[in-house]
């Protein structure tokens, strides 16, 4: 995303989404967050507010946007411990393996360069028996909206800053070092029906 969609993207992209339910939801993918956290693709930071009040012992948070990132900053405030902001992409964190208990990522897979990568970079930093909690927008199970969202992907793409909206990001996961422990599909709220589908879960590192 560029420095304008960055810009716009708190007021313009995510206000009616945030007012019509999307803050909720955020809300519930974070609630098991807890010990030393990691959140991925932080953007600007509007998953400061959605975190327990209460267990989070650290929290750092990764944003490659620059000027994500500087507003990430700018609201520090709001959350529940003083985040630690570094510039780096979920594809490369730049941690030790088994550094965090819990990583968290919302709206992050679909704009990432590759998702097999971030996820597995996300089950490296993790410790065993820590959770990854997610939050995506990703491809339907129902085959006309699949479709659609197919023919859409590239103008979609284009016209949201590389956000692709046809991933099968559950099944990412699957493939992936981590156990899938529980997940929900939901609905993206004041959102067009390609990116409608929404998925709300958690996985382990069992090992």
């Amino acid at each position: 995303m560029n420095r304008i969609g960055a810009l716009i993207y708190d007021r313009f992209l995510m206000g009616a989404p945030q007012q019509a339910g999307l803050a909720d939801k955020r809300r519930q993918a974070l609630a098991a967050a807890e010990g030393e956290v990691l959140e991925i693709g932080a953007g600007t930071g509007l998953n400061l507010t959605a975190y327990p009040r209460e267990g989070i012992t650290r929290l750092v948070c990764t944003e490659p946007n620059e000027a994500m990132a500087r507003q990430l900053r700018a609201r520090s405030g709001e959350a529940p411990i003083e985040p630690e902001v570094v510039e780096a992409s979920a594809e490369r964190l730049p941690f030790e393996d088994e550094s965090f208990d819990c990583v968290a990522g919302t709206l992050v897979l679909c704009e990432a360069a590759s998702p097999a990568v971030a996820v597995a970079e996300i089950a490296r930093v993790l410790r065993p028996g820590g959770r990854y909690l997610f939050l995506e927008h990703v491809r339907s199970d129902d085959p006309d909206l699949a479709r659609a969202q197919d023919r859409w992907a590239p103008l979609w793409r284009f016209a949201a800053g590389g956000c692709n909206c046809n991933r099968d990001t559950l099944e990412t996961i699957r493939q992936s070092p981590l156990e899938v422990d529980q997940f929900e599909l939901g609905r993206f709220p004041k959102a067009p029906a390609i990116v409608k589908p929404l998925l709300i879960g958690s996985a382990s590192r069992t090992a």
